[in-house]
């Protein structure tokens, strides 16, 4: 096979590699026992597929058609449909998902830098250990988030916009009654603040009065939710009611034949490199299976002519 990855350029705002370029420190990376950057970690990879003949290209695909074989495929640059297609017969999305943001001041300055929207991946970093960390949100993925983060912070607190948790009884419950959680009812998190070089406290917005003040605080964790990048399928593959793919159960197939799914764009739950890597090696397996049986069939009609 001569696979051919169209890694995006800037899709979604994010570099090639996708949300792990994104992750300072990856600490749970089986291979890594002293822990690894993100962007270098992405970089192997690169460099791995490279080696067993991959041809990257640095491009963007923004529209695809899924109704015949050979599929095509379209550039972030094609004008139109005239322009002429990428074409394939076996085709794997691996499009991730993004994680929501606030943009709020100082994030632009900060993200990264104390900043982020994975708990499960950034947590353990150094710069958040035995630290005063805040999480913003309400909903499942904020309680889950913080009662992770108090494994290392040496205090988390949640804002919630609202006087009540989004979450299921039984989350808001563990995270209400963790002795080092703090909920910060009816508080907005409005500014990201630090020394120029890490993020060493936040401002805080009162939803009812409107005070504002600072809180001292080592790290800031989005939990507001991820959007699946799959806008650009144009509703050709089955999805559910957030947009995420949905793959027959055990496989990496969807509902079009030779389409394949992979990582996050299909994985609302784990959202990790390892699951993604896993899950990637199961669309490529899927994928060779299925070109194998697709010359079987060629090569039995061509027999029968």
């Amino acid at each position: 096979m001569e696979p051919t990855l169209f890694e995006g350029m800037m899709a979604g705002g994010i570099a090639p590699g996708g949300q792990l370029t994104t992750t300072s420190e990856v600490e749970n990376f089986p291979g890594f026992p002293t822990s690894i950057t993100g962007s270098e970690l992405t970089d192997k990879f690169r460099e791995q597929s490279e080696r067993f003949g991959t041809n990257i290209v640095t491009e963007t695909i923004t529209r695809v058609d899924l109704a015949s074989r050979p599929f095509k495929l379209w550039r972030e640059d094609a004008d139109s449909d005239k322009d002429k297609p990428d074409t394939c017969d076996a085709l794997i999305i691996a499009t991730g998902a993004t994680a929501k943001r606030l943009n709020i001041k100082g994030e632009d300055k900060y993200w990264q830098r104390g900043m982020s929207a994975c708990a499960v991946c950034d947590g353990a970093a150094p710069i958040f250990r035995n630290k005063p960390l805040v999480v913003i949100g309400g909903g499942d993925s904020a309680c889950e988030e913080a009662t992770f983060l108090t494994k290392y912070a040496s205090h988390v607190y949640v804002a919630v916009r609202r006087d009540v948790f989004r979450a299921s009884r039984i989350m808001a419950k563990r995270a209400t009654n963790h002795p080092k959680i703090t909920v910060l009812w009816n508080t907005h998190v409005t500014e990201a603040k630090g020394n120029g070089e890490l993020l060493t406290h936040v401002e805080l917005k009162d939803a009812n009065t409107g005070e504002t003040r600072d809180l001292d605080v080592s790290g800031l964790f989005y939990a507001i939710g991820h959007t699946p990048n799959t806008q650009f399928l144009g509703g050709q593959l089955e999805t559910d009611d957030t947009g995420y793919l949905i793959v027959k159960p055990g496989t990496s197939l969807t509902n079009v034949r030779g389409v394949f799914a992979a990582g996050d764009v299909h994985d609302k739950t784990y959202r990790q490199a390892i699951t993604a890597a896993g899950s990637g090696c199961m669309s490529a397996l899927d994928a060779e299976k299925y070109l194998e049986d697709l010359a079987d069939e060629e090569q039995e009609k061509a027999s029968k002519l």
